[in-house]
């Protein structure tokens, strides 16, 4: 028994001034982000805002991307905390598919930014991939009859940054059009 025991490694608590640094960090950045933008602010600036230097900074975070899937954190965790809630409940599929999208383009939405520091990443993130197969589950549940794959990927699809950004930017589309439409072409699939 002893033997078993060596071969795991022990977790190590984290140092209190490493919680508190990582915090600054994320502090940091988010205000940071909130009034210039992703795109603007530099690691050097997060690390100057947080009042650490720059090699505390990378050893928290390897790039910006990170510290973003970081901040992005909570948000997801508490999407899919509301995701499991309601679709225990086992309601209407076709209204809780609805519901889901609604939920997932509203994250996106406001997550957008931070999304879009890592725009290749998003669609085969596994963090979203959970989106799809909450989608193709919910088709399967509500009886779709067509191509549940194909269907439950052209759904996540328009769930990603890049085609929000586009309808919201290049189009300029409201978030209220763009979930309304999200929530009307859920409907004529699932009819």
């Amino acid at each position: 028994m002893d033997d078993e025991r060596l071969l795991q490694p022990v977790p190590h608590p984290s140092r209190a001034d490493a919680v508190k640094n990582r915090e600054l960090l994320l502090a940091a950045a988010r205000a940071l982000f909130a009034r210039q933008g992703v795109e603007a602010v530099s690691m050097s600036a997060i690390a100057e805002a947080a009042g650490v230097g720059k090699g505390t900074l990378y050893r928290n975070f390897d790039n910006k991307a990170e510290l973003c899937n970081a901040l992005l954190d909570h948000d997801m965790r508490a999407l899919q905390e509301r995701v499991l809630l309601r679709l225990r409940q086992q309601g209407d599929a076709r209204a809780d598919l609805a519901w889901f999208v609604e939920e997932v383009a509203r994250f996106v939405i406001s997550n957008a930014d931070l999304l879009m520091a890592s725009p290749g990443l998003m669609l085969a993130h596994p963090a979203h991939l959970w989106w799809r197969q909450t989608v193709r589950g919910l088709l399967q549940r509500a009886g779709f009859d067509g191509d549940l794959d194909y269907f439950a990927d052209a759904i996540y699809v328009l769930l990603d940054v890049r085609a929000i950004n586009f309808q919201r930017r290049a189009l300029n589309d409201d978030p209220e059009r763009i979930v309304a439409g999200l929530r009307r072409l859920v409907a004529l699939i699932t009819s």
